[in-house]
């Protein structure tokens, strides 16, 4: 595994690839302003007493969705506005999926990191558009796409400018309704010198395994989790709800947010055993 990458920077002195362990969680959409609230609030003090740098992460819409009768979010304006206010009052960075090249400049004004999800990454005007918007942007590898394919989409940013750049595994596609995680992979795609993340519930994730709505295990969220920090990632993400079941999106892979303490204690501890080696 590749020791030193480029450094993503982010206001407040957060650092992606500098050698500290990172969370990127939330909800998987936002639902309201209350619950974007309690789960920054409630995760940035387990961060926090853990050591471990935090950024706020939740869509405004979810576009892909297995049924068009699915819920999909607030929407990008009452969205920003929820996310802006996470960012004011609880004091942490905020991500958020862009899925058309026009959101990218409004939700810049507000998000540190633009998120491109993993249906969309070969989207190059979508890419192109994240990148010249001067945010960090972070793209979802396909659960369609080699880890080596990935190349090709870091040479769409730098080229549009931006070295702000991250890539994220959440598996790929295996048979029908099923994901598989290669840890090898996870090496091949820091070997290009930018940070990697894992996406530790949307690996879990059985797409469109419930006929109308995905399924998922979240019960394998931890090993999964402790797999890549073992093999040296530089951050993990994951969804995070206070009740997961509740869920307008990923209902069965989410975590729920009294249960992520004892899942992180025992991820951090995993991650200095990596990093001192």
């Amino acid at each position: 595994m590749k020791e030193i990458t480029n450094k993503i920077a982010l206001d407040g002195g957060l650092e992606i690839g500098g050698g500290r362990f990172t969370l990127i969680a939330g909800p998987c959409a936002i639902e309201g302003e209350e619950m974007c609230m309690e789960v920054a609030e409630g995760l940035k003090r387990v961060c926090a007493e853990l050591g471990i740098q935090y950024i706020f992460k939740a869509s405004f819409d979810k576009a892909n969705r297995s049924s068009i009768h699915s819920q999909r979010g607030v929407g990008i304006g009452r969205g920003m506005e929820i996310l802006a206010k996470v960012k004011a009052e609880c004091g942490v960075p905020v991500l958020t999926d862009v899925h058309e090249a026009w959101q990218c400049a409004i939700a810049a004004e507000t998000a540190d990191v633009l998120q491109i999800p993993a249906f969309l990454a070969r989207q190059t005007d979508l890419v192109v558009a994240a990148a010249e918007t001067g945010r960090a942007v972070n793209v979802k590898k396909g659960q369609f796409m080699a880890p080596w394919d990935m190349k090709q989409v870091i040479g769409k940013c730098v080229d549009s400018g931006n070295t702000q750049v991250m890539l994220t595994e959440r598996g790929s596609s295996f048979g029908y309704n099923t994901l598989v995680v290669d840890m090898t992979g996870l090496v091949e795609m820091r070997s290009y010198g930018y940070p990697v993340i894992f996406d530790a519930t949307h690996a879990v994730q059985k797409p469109g395994a419930n006929g109308t709505s995905s399924g998922g295990c979240r019960e394998y969220v931890p090993y999964l989790m402790n797999a890549a920090l073992a093999v040296g990632v530089d951050g993990i993400f994951a969804e995070v709800h206070p009740c997961p079941e509740k869920a307008i999106s990923d209902a069965a892979n989410q975590i729920a947010l009294k249960d992520i303490r004892p899942i992180l204690e025992h991820a951090i501890e995993i991650d200095k055993i990596t990093k001192r080696y």
